[in-house]
């Protein structure tokens, strides 16, 4: 079983590695779903730990709907995460009618080679996640999507999360979130058949306690 712990500091990454997190999510502002992080933070993070980090790429907040320019920006963001020495980039992008944006992802997956990509929860958004699988087969170097499948949980998408892996086959992986917990991973395991999860919480809290006086 894999475990991607989502960290968005240097500490909660070194103690999601204590902990036994397989792979880091690095993110900036989860509060908001998780944007590209500060180089800085990429560069210390990725110096310091000896499991994999991958690099969130999101431009900004809101949709999944990114402009020319922002495609431009997404870009240079993915520079800085080769520069640093990601394992692997993570981006999601939509149409205007909730499908995925083939011509963009393909244009980002291509540009992030070598690094594998992942597909993140953007694919949630759509009516149904098992035509989004379908159509990311037909993209080059889309390694993973993560997915709670369509569902705010990986329980209440138990079903559809199935069929992702039914559809996905040996050609991409599915990474199962959505309130993946230290305390119920292995349940999700059991329902899902997956093999790789992540979570905010999969190595139970992170969020160093400060010790009162």
């Amino acid at each position: 079983m894999i475990k991607e712990a989502c960290v968005e500091t240097f500490d909660e990454a070194v103690l999601a590695e204590k902990r036994g997190a397989n792979r880091i999510e690095l993110c900036s502002d989860l509060a908001n779903d998780g944007l590209t992080p500060a180089f800085e933070l990429m560069n210390k993070t990725i110096s310091n730990l000896k499991i994999p980090v991958m690099v969130m790429i999101r431009p900004r907040a809101g949709n999944f709907i990114y402009s020319e320019k922002e495609i431009g920006e997404m870009k240079s963001e993915i520079d800085m995460a080769k520069k640093a020495g990601a394992a692997g980039i993570v981006l999601g992008l939509l149409t205007s009618e909730n499908k995925i944006d083939v011509k963009n992802t393909k244009i980002l997956a291509e540009y992030a080679s070598p690094l594998p990509v992942t597909f993140h929860k953007a694919i949630d958004e759509m009516k149904n996640p098992v035509d989004g699988v379908i159509e990311l087969l037909k993209i080059e170097n889309i390694k993973r999507i993560l997915t709670s499948g369509g569902l705010p949980t990986a329980f209440e998408g138990q079903s559809t999360i199935r069929e992702m892996i039914k559809v996905a086959g040996d050609k991409i992986i599915i990474l199962v979130a959505g309130k993946v917990l230290d305390s119920n991973v292995d349940e999700i395991r059991k329902i899902t058949g997956a093999k790789e999860f992540h979570g905010r919480r999969i190595v139970g809290q992170l969020i160093p306690t400060t010790p009162k006086r």
